[in-house]
């Protein structure tokens, strides 16, 4: 079986199971009525996954799971690991079994391997436009519902960095937050008071004027949101280096290496997940042979 690669990902087989399990029956419902119809329950054969474009691949290990969950048997194998750079032509991966299983999967297969595959690509894209081997590249909460873990992982496989999974593995405190709060110094002296220094804090601000209250304030991260490159380098002298500093908003593959040259440690993009194209890929059989016919030889 495919192992993901290594990541800090807790369930993510376990989650990806159920996944696959819920695509498969949006997708089948009571049953593949043509291929049920067209193809015997005798016929076995073998498919390709075939690049075509140039990619940065991910989710091979969902892919198969994809065929496994139908049967079994099925025989899933990939040329490449996720995280791989493919050329425009080249078989990913292949596929032998059952023709219906290998039918009746091709499209939740290919739907994972291509959103996912799209997301790997846009964010490596992104980590060679930013030019700057100390600056890390961070995903953001902006993810397909459901798909969070999945999506975080093909940001991974591009040579991203992922941000916090949610509402409860970090502090974030945004301009929402401190308007309930009534100020920024409030709204980290709440946290402060809640978590007993526990948990790190980070601050979402928009000028100098709340970089230097969230510094006062004691914050250990601060986002600088939507601040051009002049006001983020004023900030970042202003800091000091006595907390990290992430960059945030409107961040493309245009203005990231602008950005990333003022030196802040973290840039965070809600684009690799939200604005990710998926990648084209098809699958096509390449040879078709009768169960008794192959038992023969």
């Amino acid at each position: 079986m495919i192992k993901p690669l290594k990541n800090g990902i807790p369930g993510l087989l376990e989650y990806s199971a159920v996944l696959v399990d819920a695509a498969l029956a949006e997708d089948i419902g009571k049953g593949d009525i043509t291929t049920n119809a067209v193809v015997g329950k005798g016929l076995s054969g073998k498919a390709e996954f075939i690049a075509k474009e140039e990619m940065i691949v991910a989710g091979l290990f969902i892919a198969e799971m994809s065929f496994m969950r139908l049967d079994k048997k099925a025989l899933f194998k990939a040329a490449f690991k996720d995280g791989s750079r493919v050329k425009k032509g080249s078989v990913i991966a292949t596929v032998s079994g059952s023709m219906r299983t290998i039918l009746t999967g091709e499209r939740v297969a290919l739907n994972f391997l291509q959103r996912l595959s799209g997301i790997a690509t846009k964010t490596d894209s992104f980590v060679r436009a930013m030019k700057s081997p100390k600056t890390r590249l961070l995903d953001t909460r902006k993810t397909t519902p459901c798909l969070r873990s999945l999506e975080k992982y093909a940001v991974m496989a591009g040579g991203g960095t992922n941000h916090r999974f949610g509402l409860y593995d970090s502090v974030l405190i945004k301009d929402n937050h401190i308007m309930a709060a009534g100020s920024v110094t409030a709204a980290v002296a709440a946290v402060k008071k809640k978590y007993k220094g526990l948990i790190r804090i980070e601050v979402e601000v928009t000028d100098l004027s709340e970089t230097r209250e969230a510094l006062a304030a004691g914050a250990d991260i601060i986002m600088l949101d939507n601040m051009k490159p002049a006001a983020m380098k004023k900030a970042l002298s202003l800091i000091g280096g006595r907390a990290l500093v992430e960059a945030s908003g409107n961040i493309n593959i245009d203005n990231i290496c602008e950005v990333a040259s003022t030196g802040v440690d973290f840039i965070s993009a809600g684009a690799l997940t939200h604005s990710a194209k998926a990648i084209d890929i098809s699958m096509e059989v390449v040879s078709i042979w009768e169960k008794r016919n192959r038992k023969s030889r």
